[in-house]
């Protein structure tokens, strides 16, 4: 028997009825973006300082992040066994055991393949975790307390990221000072364990366990199957499909050759034509200027596009996307010392990247996902995207390798040309909301 509106709103209701959300909201999103940023990011440069080589780090660190591409093919079985709460503890102490045993691997004299295969299961953990997270994001709040909570959610989601990138990065440096590059990595390697492992024992007490809101979800592994190909045939269906789909791998290609050699290029010598910066020194502008800079730029881009409309400001909204590579291309030039222009390079890509991307993820919102399965034709395109992030990224290592860093920052330049082409000519499928809001508060 389905639930009509009123008893859905009750079960919500008994579900939060334990704990408010500010209990487990921002520690349920701080830890999905905990293992998510340190496999992106994090990891290049504990691989870097440990001598493996840029094209090995790209590629692997690229390739791992796969779960995060595939994750909406396996999302409709995690409704068939068990509970979202029982997903989310399990992954959470599941990926805080994983990263203990890279801890100790970092030891073994063939550490770089033991370790990624660790990183790739933690990966698939990870991923699985976000599937359960915002599921019981959705069940246990109601749409008002969602729109409420959404802020809390990206917030703490970004500090894990200034956490890892800012925080963890400037510790480990500290920590090779006085241990070594090899045990310095494995404290932070088993700081990021017990943070993991603390918020799963925290969450098996706090979080609440939804129950199913109604019978119409899939109960047989048979009834998933054939959901899944009905919500992948419908989204093949949608109109400028096809264009779409270059349209979000191209609009952030050029950031996909980048995200794995910035950091790199920021640690490497000055004589192998990087910057030579230290960890300290890479988490003092990821974690401060960088993270103040990303948040700016976000909260500006929602003004910008609530003024002009997404349709007249997605261009502009590309092009300030973009522009960041221009500033590492003469970082990579003229190789400055001083770590205010290094950082000011550093704050104009955060910038660029909170303000450039909020514009693809409405987009995706508002001309991708509408139809019968809203939730999961935007989570295939976030999908999607994600591969035209990670397999440039795979092959920026080699790039980099062959041209060095000078050539392969005007490389990426030139790989601007395609996402500027394919978004000035991106056609509008349904009416641009922003606009029509605008224009009806103007009459």
């Amino acid at each position: 028997m389905s639930l009509n509106p009123k008893n859905l709103k009750n079960l919500k209701e008994e579900n939060k009825k334990l704990h408010s959300p500010a209990t487990w909201v921002p520690t349920l999103y701080f830890a999905m973006g905990m293992p998510f940023v340190v496999l992106n990011m994090v990891c290049t440069l504990m691989y870097k300082g440990m001598g493996v080589s840029d094209g090995q780090i790209a590629f692997w660190t690229s390739l791992i992040m796969l779960p995060w591409t595939l994750k909406p093919l396996w999302s409709p079985f995690l409704e068939i066994y068990k509970t979202k709460k029982f997903f989310v503890v399990l992954t959470q102490l599941l990926t805080g055991v994983l990263f203990a045993l890279v801890a100790f691997a970092l030891h073994l004299p063939f550490f770089f393949p033991v370790t990624i295969a660790i990183l790739a299961v933690i990966a698939m953990s990870g991923a699985t975790h976000d599937i359960a997270a915002d599921g019981t994001y959705m069940s246990v709040l109601t749409n008002e307390e969602q729109a409420r909570w959404i802020g809390w959610q990206g917030a703490f989601y970004n500090i894990a990221k200034i956490a890892a990138t800012g925080g963890l990065v400037y510790l480990a440096g500290t920590f090779i000072e006085h241990f070594g590059v090899t045990k310095a990595w494995m404290f932070i390697m088993l700081i990021i364990a017990t943070i993991m492992i603390v918020i799963g024992c925290y969450h098996f007490v706090i979080l609440p366990n939804p129950k199913k809101a109604t019978t119409d979800s899939p109960k047989s592994l048979n009834e998933s199957l054939v959901e899944l190909v009905e919500v992948f045939v419908d989204f093949f269906k949608k109109r400028h499909i096809i264009y779409y789909i270059f349209f979000i791998i191209l609009y952030r290609f050029a950031e996909g050759f980048v995200m794995k050699i910035v950091p790199l290029f920021l640690k490497a010598s000055r004589a192998d034509q990087g910057l030579g910066l230290s960890e300290q020194e890479i988490g003092l502008c990821y974690g401060t200027f960088g993270a103040a800079a990303f948040v700016i730029g976000s909260i500006l881009a929602g003004y910008y596009i609530a003024w002009r409309g997404l349709q007249k400001s997605l261009f502009s909204l590309a092009l300030v996307f973009n522009i960041p590579f221009i500033a590492y291309t003469f970082l990579a030039i003229y190789q400055p010392e001083s770590l205010w222009l290094i950082g000011g390079a550093i704050v104009m890509e955060y910038f660029g990247y909170g303000f450039g991307f909020v514009g693809l993820s409405l987009f995706m919102m508002q001309q991708i996902a509408p139809g019968k399965h809203q939730m999961a034709h935007y989570a295939f395109a976030s999908g999607i995207m994600n591969l035209g992030v990670m397999l440039p990224g795979m092959l920026s290592g080699v790039f980099s390798d062959i041209l060095g860093y000078r050539r392969f920052f005007i490389f990426v330049l030139i790989c601007t040309i395609p996402a500027l082409l394919v978004t000035w000519f991106v056609p509008f499928t349904h009416p641009d909301n922003t606009k029509k809001e605008k224009s009806e508060a103007q009459e």
